[in-house]
């Protein structure tokens, strides 16, 4: 497949197109016809699987259907069925579709020799977000000598969902649950057969993600049939303490069964759920009342194939794909989910009252505690340890905090709260929802700088950016902040070890 891939390349490479024409290229399901701009093509809506309609719907993904003639790749494709956006600028804009496996492809027009790719994968809590969004346009990224790939993947009961009726018609030895995640890897698999014909190397494929898809790239690290896709990630705002749901068994901290789960929702919704054929034939929207949560468990699964086993007890035991990895989170990221908010802010509630004197006086005080404590329980303290323990397996690793906020972004949260940090990324400040300025700018161009040269040698250094020690043992962090990036010692480290302690039992 490697060589193949790079045959594509070279092909692309040695036949020159005219400038003031379409970009084209052939993939196996036929040709595309993007759009170009001064130095990038763009390639959207691009199918990499069948469409989950039909029978179709709650089956691992399927090939991609070949097309005869020129298929239009000049424009965005739909987003999957999901929720209103409500303002989210992460999410692209309307039709949504239930046939909504495509993928977007962004590369240099000029290049010389195959180049390493970027794969995207959006965050929104597995209940929505798009790859379409103005906010992932990968060109900037693209100008930095890589290819990017942004993927949508079914959300919310669509992509993580399973019931006992379908498991009574399933195939042995199927794998369910986990159909977003599935399609993640299909994805992947596409980029892997076809990303040769863009001028991208089939063999430096670096997965990165935000929030759930950060959640993605960490699961993706733990899954067997994803190994060997990817070749470095990135976990930005990643949640591998998560309490994870099994299919037919309770998980962690309570967690019911999803199959438990789904005929219990199905019997609320007042369903027909006899058979697979009846499920199969509900309207898709339907199916997003009420949104399942990821944050309580509904659509984290572990379902033994997929996802064999949790996130932080794969690691722990060193069994996750060793890969160059760079991980951390946002110095704000849930500022408005205080911890005596009665439902989102129960996170600390089996804490001794020991334990929770103690943390008090690492917060300095009650009231930085309540305010503080669940982000750091959720993403902070999380990303840390998984920098630990992916060190500790002897994988080169990096970990970062984010702390740049906008003057004209919201004063409230005293740091940079969740999802902040995508614009920089993509260095797509166009897109951000508040007024940018110079300082944005240089920030976005040194951050974005760091991911592509992550990309290409899997080290973020290098090209005059300040050095970016690899995680020790005293769990050295690059910390991102309005004037410049300097390197810390483990910020917020005492309270973050009790948390730590507490939380593994130690």
């Amino acid at each position: 497949m490697l060589i193949q891939g790079l045959l594509a390349a070279a092909l692309m490479i040695a036949i020159p197109q005219a400038a003031d024409s379409p970009p084209r290229v052939e993939v196996r399901q036929g040709t595309l016809e993007g759009k170009r701009g001064h130095d990038v093509a763009a390639f959207m809506n691009i199918p990499y699987a069948a469409p989950p309609v039909g029978a179709l719907r709650w089956r691992p993904p399927q090939p991609a259907v070949a097309w005869s003639g020129v298929r239009d790749a000049s424009e965005r494709g739909p987003i999957c069925i999901q929720p209103p956006a409500n303002g989210d600028n992460g999410v692209g804009p309307l039709p949504m579709s239930e046939d909504c496996l495509q993928l977007n492809v962004f590369a240099p027009v000029e290049r010389e020799t195959p180049l390493p790719v970027m794969f995207w994968i959006h965050g929104g809590g597995y209940v929505n977000g798009s790859a379409t969004a103005d906010l992932y346009d990968g060109s900037a990224l693209a100008r930095r000598g890589v290819v990017v790939v942004t993927v949508n993947y079914r959300l919310g009961r669509l992509g993580f969902f399973d019931h006992p009726a379908l498991a009574a018609e399933r195939p042995e030895g199927e794998p369910a649950g986990n159909y977003g995640v599935m399609d993640i890897i299909a994805a992947l698999e596409w980029v892997r057969d076809n990303i040769g014909a863009f001028g991208g190397d089939p063999g430096q494929v670096m997965i990165f993600g935000e929030s759930a898809g950060a959640q993605a790239v960490l699961q993706l690290m733990v899954s067997p049939p994803a190994r060997g896709l990817f070749h470095r990630a990135a976990v930005q705002s990643g949640l591998p303490r998560l309490p994870a749901s099994r299919l037919d068994a309770p998980g962690e901290e309570g967690a019911p069964a999803v199959r438990d789960a789904a005929v219990a929702w199905t019997r609320a919704a007042g369903l027909d759920a006899r058979d697979a054929s009846d499920l199969r034939a509900i309207p898709a929207e339907t199916f997003l009342r009420p949104a399942p949560s990821l944050r309580l468990g509904a659509l984290n699964i572990v379902d033994g194939d997929i996802v064999p086993e949790p996130i932080m007890d794969a690691f722990e035991a060193g069994r996750q794909a060793r890969v160059p990895l760079i991980v951390g989170a946002n110095s704000a990221e849930f500022f408005w989910v205080t911890a005596d908010n009665p439902t989102d802010g129960a996170l600390d509630d089996g804490f001794s009252e020991a334990e929770r004197a103690e943390l008090i006086t690492a917060y300095g005080g009650a009231q930085a505690y309540r305010a503080q404590v669940i982000s750091d329980l959720l993403f902070v303290e999380p990303a840390r340890q998984v920098a630990r323990l992916h060190a500790r397996s002897g994988a080169p690793t990096w970990l970062y905090r984010f702390d740049i906020v906008s003057a004209a972004a919201p004063q409230e949260p005293g740091g940079a709260g969740h999802a902040w940090d995508r614009q920089y990324v993509f260095d797509t400040l166009n897109a951000s929802p508040w007024p940018t300025d110079d300082m944005d700018r240089r920030a976005a161009d040194l951050i974005s700088g760091y991911w592509a040269s992550f990309a290409r040698i899997g080290d973020p250094n290098g090209q005059g950016r300040p050095e970016w020690p690899r995680v020790r043992d005293d769990l050295t962090t690059m910390q991102f902040s309005n004037d410049h990036p300097h390197v810390v010692t483990d910020p917020r480290g005492e309270r973050l070890e009790i948390i730590a302690r507490i939380l593994d039992g130690d």
